[in-house]
């Protein structure tokens, strides 16, 4: 089976265990925004029994893949974010490269979807349960391991859910402000009561405009907002630039749409949350 990026893969081998072959295509450290699949990518997919994908516009060169490969029978496809309801965004903030910002604005503000629902762990159990459907459908002998994997591996998001809750709960409300590279942290922020905001918009293959930089260091000025991050898969550039100007430090590395390589701090979904709230926590706080 194949899935779309890191985190996708993650789950799946969770949930499956050993019961399946996997291949990730845009694997860890590897922005799934801009991603540019290759030749043996679609070679990959020729045949797969199951096709996992995030959907709500996230990663559509797979859908490209898929049609492209072909083979000798039609996969079951898997999106995950089935049955979620997303959360919505003006979509100037959404484009892909200067000519996409620019007709977009042209056009004044529309809506389109957040795709980055895994943010929210109680969503997140959702993913798990579509992704233990597709496996099922797949293998209906292994359905009982599949369906134990899926439980037990919801469960234990179901308690980092609430180990996060706890761990934001420390830092007063007013200082639960974080700048970060892109839009990715949406839903993390609506699940925590966490204000994120990002110069890149939604997509971390969009430009930052000069006013929209301007603004958040004056926010960060104004308000004294101390947690101020990049984001493992994205140019470190703008936010550098804002921290300086800002006359604040950059805090650390968040991880949002890509898992690190195995020796990292975020090699499974799990670390990942983890790693993200032990950096947000202190910073938020404003601590050394």
């Amino acid at each position: 089976m194949v899935a779309s990026f890191s985190i996708l893969g993650d789950m799946v081998r969770e949930i499956a265990g050993n019961r399946v072959a996997l291949r990730v295509i845009a694997g860890p450290d590897t922005d799934a925004h801009s991603f540019q699949p290759r030749p043996s990518d679609a070679e990959a997919l020729r045949g797969a029994a199951v096709l996992v994908r995030n959907g709500l516009g996230f990663d559509p060169w797979f859908d490209r893949l898929a049609r492209a490969a072909g083979g000798p029978r039609q996969p079951i496809i898997v999106t995950a974010t089935e049955g979620i309801t997303p959360r919505s965004m003006e979509a100037h903030a959404h484009g892909h490269g200067p000519t996409e910002r620019r007709t977009q604005h042209s056009v004044g503000p529309r809506r389109v979807a957040d795709p980055h629902a895994w943010q929210d762990l109680r969503l997140a159990q959702s993913y798990v349960r579509a992704i233990a459907r597709g496996l099922v459908a797949a293998d209906p002998a292994g359905a009982a391991a599949i369906e134990r994997g899926a439980d037990a591996y919801a469960g234990r998001l179901g308690a980092l859910d609430a180990w996060v809750r706890a761990q934001v709960a420390t830092v007063p409300e007013a200082r639960r402000r974080v700048i970060t590279s892109h839009d990715a942290f949406g839903y993390f922020g609506a699940a925590y009561g966490i204000q994120f905001m990002a110069p890149q918009g939604l997509s971390s293959a969009a430009e930052a405009s000069a006013a929209e930089v301007a603004r958040l260091i004056r926010q960060v000025r104004a308000e004294a907002i101390t947690a101020v991050f990049v984001e493992s898969a994205t140019s470190p550039a703008t936010l550098q630039r804002l921290a300086q100007e800002a006359g604040v430090r950059v805090r650390g590395r968040l991880y949002a749409d890509a898992l690190s390589p195995p020796n990292g701090p975020a090699p499974t979904f799990e670390a990942m949350v983890r790693h993200n709230v032990g950096l947000l926590v202190p910073a938020m706080r404003g601590e050394a």
